[in-house]
């Protein structure tokens, strides 16, 4: 995941939330407040899609350079 060097400010949202989602999230997170919750689950899919990224692009090198991959799940196609 980026980092910046620049002081990240919070700043207060106000957002319409499925209350029963945040619930729930936050048990699965073991978080102690709705805003970390929150913050926790942001983290997390920043995350996964910084490697997802990273898979494609390394995926994309190798069928670049000639390595043959078997698609078993037909997805090369779709990007």
């Amino acid at each position: 995941m980026k980092q910046t060097t620049a002081k990240r400010v919070p700043r207060h949202k106000h957002l319409l939330l499925d209350q029963g989602k945040i619930e729930k999230a936050q048990k699965a997170l073991g978080a102690r407040t709705e805003t970390e919750t929150i913050e926790r689950a942001l983290e997390i899919v920043i995350g996964e899609d910084e490697k997802s990224r990273r898979a494609w692009a390394a995926t994309e090198k190798l069928i670049k350079n000639g390595v043959q991959i078997k698609d078993v799940f037909g997805r090369l196609n779709e990007k």
